[in-house]
């Protein structure tokens, strides 16, 4: 991800993690709105952390990590994902993305 899109941090160890599970936070965009973008683009994604209450309210450990907490995304694969739908999502990423930043007038 950090390839396809500038100020973009992957969010946990490198190495010890989930391998299906990804979490990151894109700078100048809000997280909630790009889940939404995504899916409209036929990509699911969810905004936070899997541990963020629905309160609305920026997840716990994520400020305790010191990351971000507004512009985050979480990518889970489920068993039997196929090559496509992650190509997939690696295409309409990067403009997702600048159409968000877009919106709220981002640099």
């Amino acid at each position: 991800v950090p390839r396809l899109i500038t100020d973009v941090e992957v969010l946990g160890d490198p190495d010890d993690r989930l391998p299906n599970i990804v979490t990151f936070s894109v700078l100048y965009a809000d997280g909630e709105r790009l889940a939404s973008e995504l899916d409209r683009l036929g990509v699911a994604v969810g905004s936070g952390s899997a541990c963020a209450s629905r309160a609305g309210l920026p997840s716990h450990v994520l400020t305790a990590i010191g990351a971000l907490t507004h512009g985050n995304v979480r990518v889970s694969l489920p068993l039997g994902v196929t090559t496509d739908s992650v190509e997939h999502f690696l295409r309409v990423l990067p403009a997702a993305v600048k159409t968000v930043r877009a919106e709220a007038g981002a640099p």
